[in-house]
């Protein structure tokens, strides 16, 4: 159970960094209907979960800090649903106005069915309003409302805001700095998903469909205490590992193909993210061992860069060195290195990033550039080094040994003020290791 008073601590710090006189509001999300009457599951915004530890839809924080000559006032005030006999038989429990404050730290709480007639109260003598710019079409129009309040009260000396501003500049640059406390919780989700991974190279096998492996994936993760995955599992079999982003899963596994597996756990909030790619039939061929070597190489070169100060594109830029000369190795890129590097001549084979940072959201917040440069690494960052290589059948000018492959390899690094922490350790990862913990391991 994480302590509420950390959660506080989150606000308070939060508080600290916005201008006198300044409102915040950041909401939960609200329940989406799938089809007909069913929801799909609901996940807290992770802005909104990160400063209340509160997992209910359709509340919203409001964040004051309000100066005059003598001192500044600063307050955390919660919306949200009441509780609701009924409802809550039909639909799940809820914590409910009377509960709120003591359960959660927080000063004040009120009904979500309040919020639209109390904010114009709440936010008199406010210069400025903070929200999302992500969700501004959800919330100009309540804001322009409220403004309009406060310019009607005028003549009472009630002046109106005169600024909207982003609050992700702020908020997201509190997240990508994990504390120690957050990355405790990310490597049990880095753990968590490396025993899922295991499950899969346990589990595939030539004629299994790609969705019995992604079953049996996950259900490791919740056997290990993860309630959910933290983003839309990726089983591709053969080509369909040349789609970046496949999640049908519905393919029939074939024999001498292999298997990319991207997929996480998530635990406290936070996301796990790993990529393993690995034989259907335990064996790798000796073209798909060639192109998994480089594609580890680049991934270690990657990682061993990783320390603070570092800038953030000299991992990409190591790792596309590598890919570079392992794929002119093979012909399959022809020409001088350096310049091929230079033309980014491997984005045909290896067309994103080399890795992002993760967190609460899988793809998680921080700006990557300042003012237009690259920023640098900083102890508590956590990025996913995570190089591949993808030739489709579509390749007709590629040796045809090469072709319907994609080979991907992920793993999840903290920066530590001395250098970086590989968090997914546990895992076969070179040719020799996976052939024989498949053979050792599989049924």
């Amino acid at each position: 159970m994480i302590s509420m008073t950390l959660f506080q601590a989150r606000r308070k710090a939060l508080l600290e960094k916005l201008p006198d006189n300044s409102v915040a509001f950041i909401a939960s999300g609200e329940e989406k209907i799938r089809n007909r009457d069913v929801e799909y599951e609901f996940r807290a915004e992770s802005d909104f979960y990160y400063l209340t530890g509160f997992a209910e839809p359709d509340a919203v924080l409001m964040l004051i800090k309000r100066t005059n000559s003598s001192d500044v006032t600063q307050q955390s005030m919660l919306f949200l649903r009441p509780k609701d006999e009924e409802q809550e038989i039909w639909q799940g429990r809820r914590l409910g106005v009377d509960k709120a404050p003591e359960t959660l730290n927080i000063d004040q709480a009120w009904s979500i069915d309040d919020f639209e007639e109390q904010v114009p109260e709440l936010m008199e003598g406010m210069s400025s309003l903070f929200f999302t710019f992500a969700q501004l079409s959800e919330w100009s129009e309540l804001a322009s409302s409220w403004i309009q309040a406060q310019k009607a009260k005028a003549r009472k000396g009630i002046q109106a805001p005169t600024q909207l501003q982003d609050l992700d500049a702020i908020l997201h640059e509190m997240r990508v700095i994990k504390s120690a406390e957050e990355i405790d919780w990310m490597r049990q989700a880095a753990q968590i998903t490396v025993k899922g991974h295991l499950a899969a190279m346990r589990s595939v096998a030539p004629e299994k469909y790609e969705y019995q492996v992604q079953s049996d994936l996950e259900n490791a993760f919740k056997q290990n205490g993860s309630p959910r995955v933290a983003f839309n599992t990726i089983v591709a079999g053969g080509e369909n590992a040349c789609v970046l982003h496949y999640t049908e899963n519905t393919a029939l596994i074939q024999d001498g193909t292999l298997v990319l597996v991207d997929a996480g756990a998530e635990f406290a909030g936070y996301a796990g993210d790993i990529t393993s790619t690995f034989p259907a039939n335990g064996q790798f061929s000796e073209s798909q061992a060639a192109l998994y070597e480089i594609v580890l190489a680049a991934q270690k070169a990657a990682i061993e860069v990783i320390q603070p100060g570092l800038r953030y594109d000299v991992m990409h830029q190591a790792s596309a060195k590598v890919l570079t000369e392992g794929l002119v190795r093979l012909g399959i890129l022809r020409g001088d290195v350096d310049q091929l590097v230079e033309e980014e001549a491997y984005k045909r084979f290896f067309m994103h990033g080399t890795g992002h940072w993760l967190g609460m959201d899988v793809h998680d917040v921080g700006l990557y550039k300042h003012q237009g440069e690259w920023r640098t690494l900083q102890a508590g960052m956590v990025v996913t080094v995570e190089p591949g290589i993808y030739i489709s059948s579509d390749c007709v000018d590629v040796d045809a040994q090469y072709r319907g492959i994609g080979i991907r390899i992920e793993d999840d690094v903290v920066v530590t003020e001395t250098g970086h922490d590989v968090l997914t350790t546990g895992l076969p990862r070179t040719v020799a290791e996976i052939e024989q913990w498949m053979a050792q391991n599989r049924d």
